[in-house]
């Protein structure tokens, strides 16, 4: 394939590594003026560190990015901006107790005499964006008046206050309804109107073909093709985002299947999800895949008590239990590994044996006071069956590797001795020997009776581990795959929600 010439932005042999894991390979990007290039790919590709390098957060370990054909380097955010690049992302950080205004401007408002801010040139300017964009919101209104759309949109309105060259949209419709996303689409069409370069992250296949003009396929971090939207069909780029073995890290197994342990049925929420029935049986691994906000997390959540439904049953062993509570959910025997670990699943400034006994101290203490020298016998028993690699079980989880701090917490819960255990995106961010680690252990689990639920945004871990798979998509279940039709071009079709794939 021939490169392009003429980008306003482009990327060469971009790479970037952090411990354990090379984040981005070779990778390669274009950017052109007045048209919108979309990154696809599926969770882990590399798209996120591509964003955090264009804007200044990360800098590349090797490669060049060249802006009108000119190398440069953003070693900060601002150099970033000052360079015409700005992002707009899924999860926008604003302030609620600032004026739309000052949001707008913040960190560049325009000033005065004696360097003061010039308030009315800064609500005027703010008036004029806004306006640009078709929002009709007060600038002097505190942000916290503001509906969840109107937010998007004083995040779009602080964007586009730099005057960019380079607009870079991080899946932008992710909190918006059906109306306010055509109303996206209306602002991009004039961005390109007005000569921006536009990069479009998104999972959905109906906007990457409703808007995009070109395309960029990453796949663990390494670019696989490039080429015109006119010129590829949902069927091509289905394969260039899965195509690749996923064998060589799971471990062979042989299911053999008990009764059912858990029915969950007609689960609501009225926010998050919709109508879930499903079955779990002992000895069985149970994949959840979806992308960016099909609700998988937020039912997983739901199921152990942390939000409650607005209706719906469990049943463990054909009895109806009442889950309000993770109490409760622990009293049932299910048990949860969250998908972040630092702020969910560990106390990172506690040693590892206090936070593997913490669930447990039941066990491991007498009279109301803690027994040491059971809490390290009960934290050794699991942190070896998972070959935690640590100092000692005195050192805090905080100074271990991602891998490591996972383990610490698969081993908290499993102390428990649960009948289930959901485990949330149990391998991300954790290097290929911690996942093989973990999948082995998963597989020793299933083997021995347990009942594991697993949530993974990784088609081949999805693939390699589970026994079937529901696909969930905008909070429901799209499909339950199993047998010869659990295949990446399936999965990703019921979760993007586009026609059958052609063989």
């Amino acid at each position: 394939m021939t490169r392009d010439t003429g980008a306003v932005l482009a990327l060469d042999g971009v790479t970037k590594t952090f411990p354990g894991v090379k984040a981005l390979d070779g990778v390669q990007l274009d950017l052109h003026a007045g048209e919108v290039t979309a990154l696809i790919g599926e969770n882990g590709a590399g798209k996120s560190t591509v964003v955090k390098i264009l804007t200044g957060i990360y800098q590349p370990d090797g490669g060049s990015v060249r802006v009108d054909g000119e190398p440069v380097h953003f070693p900060t955010a601002q150099a970033a901006a000052d360079a015409g690049i700005t992002a707009i992302h899924q999860e926008t950080v604003l302030f609620d107790e600032l004026s739309v205004a000052e949001n707008i401007f913040l960190g560049h408002a325009p000033r005065a005499r004696f360097g003061l801010i010039d308030r009315h040139a800064m609500t005027e300017r703010a008036r004029a964006i806004l306006d640009g964009i078709g929002a009709k919101i007060d600038p002097a209104v505190r942000l916290k008046d503001l509906s969840i759309a109107s937010r998007h949109l004083v995040a779009i309105a602080r964007a586009l206050s730099i005057d960019a060259r380079v607009v870079i949209m991080d899946e932008p419709t992710a909190a918006l309804s059906q109306t306010e996303i055509e109303e996206l689409y209306t602002l991009v069409d004039q961005l390109k109107a007005q000569g921006k370069a536009i990069l479009f992250i998104s999972h959905k296949f109906d906007e990457i073909f409703r808007i995009a003009d070109r395309y960029t396929v990453f796949r663990d971090g390494q670019f696989v093709g490039a080429g015109r939207m006119g010129d590829v069909d949902e069927a091509a780029l289905v394969r260039m985002m899965v195509g690749r073995n996923v064998d060589h890290i799971f471990p062979k197994r042989t299911t053999n299947t008990g009764p059912e342990v858990l029915r969950v049925v007609g689960y609501c929420h009225p926010t998050e999800f919709e109508d879930i029935n499903f079955t779990l049986h002992q000895g069985e691994i149970l994949g959840f895949y979806g992308l960016v906000g099909a609700g998988r997390s937020e039912f997983m959540q739901s199921l152990i008590g942390i939000t409650r439904p607005s209706r719906g049953a469990v049943r463990i062993d054909g009895k109806v239990r009442v889950i309000r509570s993770p109490a409760q959910a622990i009293d049932a025997g299910i048990v949860y590994v969250p998908e972040d670990r630092g702020k969910q699943g560990a106390i990172l400034a506690m040693p590892i044996f206090q936070n593997v006994t913490l669930p447990s101290l039941h066990r491991t203490s007498r009279a109301g006071f803690t027994r040491m020298a059971e809490e390290f016998a009960l934290a050794r028993t699991y942190t070896q069956r998972l070959d935690l690699r640590a100092a000692s079980l005195d050192a805090h989880v905080g100074t271990l590797s991602g891998g490591n701090q996972q383990k610490v917490v698969i081993a908290k819960w499993l102390a428990l001795r649960p009948r289930v255990i959901i485990l949330d995106e149990p391998t991300k961010g954790i290097d290929i020997g911690s996942k093989a680690a973990v999948h082995a252990f998963m597989a020793e689990l299933a083997a021995e009776g347990l009942s594991v639920i697993m949530v993974s945004s990784e088609i081949p871990e999805i693939l390699g581990m589970s026994d079937r798979v529901i696909v969930m998509r905008e909070g429901r279940m799209a499909a339950e795959v199993e047998g010869d039709d659990l295949t990446p071009e399936t999965l990703v079709r019921h979760a993007a929600g586009i026609g059958r794939v052609a063989a």
